[in-house]
């Protein structure tokens, strides 16, 4: 579970880095602009739109790893919950009826 919030924590991290290299050269196009030196804004215009599709292929990347890594826990969560409940049937039927009570008492108070 630490392993994953490391993960997740680094992804971000990486996500702030992107965005903020965007912004920097956005801010250097926006400067450039009020020059009007037709070279130096041509360059960095590419320069505005190649980071620009890289940081949208990371994202892209990223956004289908958590997707993917989510998945992937949630099945074996599942995976999980289910055998336990066919090895212990009478325990799961215990802790079902318990929840069901206590839902049942909380919904009878309003």
């Amino acid at each position: 579970m630490a392993k994953r919030q490391n993960e997740s924590a680094a992804q971000a991290d990486q996500l702030k880095e992107d965005l903020r290299h965007l912004s920097d050269t956005v801010e250097e196009l926006v400067n450039a602009t009020s020059k009007d030196a037709s070279g130096e804004m041509r360059d960095l215009r590419t320069r505005a739109e190649q980071r620009l599709k890289d940081t949208r292929q990371r994202l892209e990347a990223r956004g289908e790893r958590i997707y993917e890594d989510t998945r992937d826990s949630l099945t074996h969560q599942a995976d999980a919950c289910d055998r336990y409940v066919h090895e212990n049937p009478w325990t799961s039927i215990g802790i079902g009826a318990a929840a069901g009570v206590i839902i049942g008492m909380l919904i009878g108070r309003r």
